[in-house]
């Protein structure tokens, strides 16, 4: 029996795109903590068969929990993206998508740095390797082409956050197609970063322009504590101006008590409203 969702599958001409940091698996945990992933793990599982969505934006997977998130998700799915480091290896900023629905047309990773070909650069003043994962895909029922970006980051050095932004800005600003922007951003969607990203209204906040909202403004890092309304909201899913916000949602479902995360997954159910834009 499937857990009832929040937003749940999406029928064409909606498109359901989830960010979803799933915390990495830490090394040693006390066994009873809610940090533990062998806890954490079915919960996990439970949240995303009941949500499914058509595009889904992962941060902090390290190798193992990738493996249990594509088993999860079922061969209906796919993923592209790689480690952050230079072999590759470490966390993993990857998007899953619905390959019934997404035709994946072509996909990149690269370093959020000033030699983003580099993997594993750092120039901006983050010590952690940041990067950007796109892919470029065909909604097979509608025909829209759009791009995707998924990212995570820097958690200390708002300089670094602030490049980052500019630099995911400019690669929207480039694209001949519309783009979708998932991530955790590390920074309240008061903040500069958030500025950056929507200046201009090229990319436009999910949360604020939907038309219906599915939960209170929760913020989106409750650290398995209770949810905050009014927090800090870190997590978000920016849409290009051909697309149309029909719903938004924070999810803070737990389960018998307990969360899947120490991020709140969010939601957007998009559609495209200006078809002389997406080709």
């Amino acid at each position: 029996m499937t857990d009832a969702p929040l937003v749940g599958p999406a029928e064409a001409p909606d498109l359901h795109v989830m960010s979803y940091n799933i915390r990495r698996r830490m090394p040693v945990v006390n066994p009873r903590s809610s940090d533990n992933w062998s806890q954490r793990m079915a919960l996990v599982k439970r949240l995303l068969l009941s949500e499914q969505p058509t595009l889904l934006g992962i941060q902090e997977a390290l190798p193992d929990q990738l493996l249990f998130l594509a088993d999860t998700l079922g061969a209906n799915y796919r993923f592209v993206g790689h480690g952050r480091r230079a072999d590759h290896s470490g966390e993993h900023s990857v998007i899953f998508y619905d390959s019934r629905r997404l035709e994946l047309l072509d996909w990149s990773q690269s370093a959020l740095s000033d030699t983003p070909a580099l993997a594993g650069s750092v120039t901006w003043g983050n010590q952690i390797p940041r990067v950007i994962v796109r892919a470029t895909f065909r909604d097979t029922a509608t025909g829209t082409v759009f791009l995707a970006i998924n990212t995570h980051l820097d958690h200390v050095n708002a300089r670094s956050r602030e490049r980052s932004a500019e630099a995911i800005r400019e690669l929207v600003d480039r694209s001949a197609v519309p783009a979708v922007v998932i991530g955790d951003f590390n920074a309240d969607a008061s903040g500069a970063e958030h500025r950056l990203l929507v200046a201009k209204e090229v990319l436009r906040d999910s949360w604020r322009v939907a038309h219906e909202r599915l939960s209170e403004e929760w913020g989106t890092a409750p650290h398995y504590r209770a949810p905050v309304r009014g927090g800090k909201r870190i997590d978000w899913i920016l849409v290009g101006d051909v697309f149309e916000v029909v719903k938004a949602a924070i999810n803070v479902t737990r389960y018998e008590g307990s969360w899947p995360s120490d991020h709140a997954p969010v939601h957007a159910l998009i559609r495209v409203i200006d078809t002389r834009r997406a080709p």
